[in-house]
């Protein structure tokens, strides 16, 4: 019953996550600014972004619904607090600053800090892990997305 409860509050939390940044967007992938980027050839439309953040988000909430009820210490609570604080900050500082390299550090650190759950915080919760994999994939999409937009414009 605690997991249920727990990934109920992650499920509010995370999808919240999203909600603050793409307020923060500043009209985002619709404004001037991105739409005359050079994109990757590789950018999924834009319907895409929004399937695939609701599925990572209930991935990652079941995840950590499970981690903090079997694995719960401050490590755990401060690398997601260091996650939310990134995934929020890289909508603000690529789509409403247009800092394209700033952007492309915070979501390099980001991926960083998924992948150090996925392989140093996760182990007790075994096959739970798993569920970070849809996040991760996409981190690395969106990285290298970020990156071509970089070096293109």
């Amino acid at each position: 019953m605690k997991q249920v409860k727990l990934t109920l509050l992650f499920l509010v939390i995370n999808f919240g996550t999203l909600a603050i940044g793409s307020w923060l967007m500043n009209n985002g992938p619709l404004s001037d600014w991105y739409t005359n980027l050079n994109q990757a050839p590789w950018t999924p439309p834009g319907i895409v972004f929004g399937i695939a953040w609701t599925f990572i988000m209930i991935c990652f909430s079941i995840f950590l619904g499970k981690q903090f009820t079997t694995n719960y210490n401050s490590k755990i609570l401060s690398v997601f607090i260091i996650q939310f604080i990134l995934n929020v900050s890289w909508n603000y500082i690529f789509f409403n600053q247009h800092l394209v390299l700033i952007g492309l550090i915070s979501i390099v650190l980001l991926t960083t800090t998924l992948f150090y759950y996925f392989f140093k915080l996760s182990s007790k919760t075994s096959g739970y892990k798993y569920l970070l994999l849809p996040y991760m994939i996409w981190l690395c999409i969106a990285t290298s997305l970020n990156l071509y937009i970089l070096i293109h414009n």
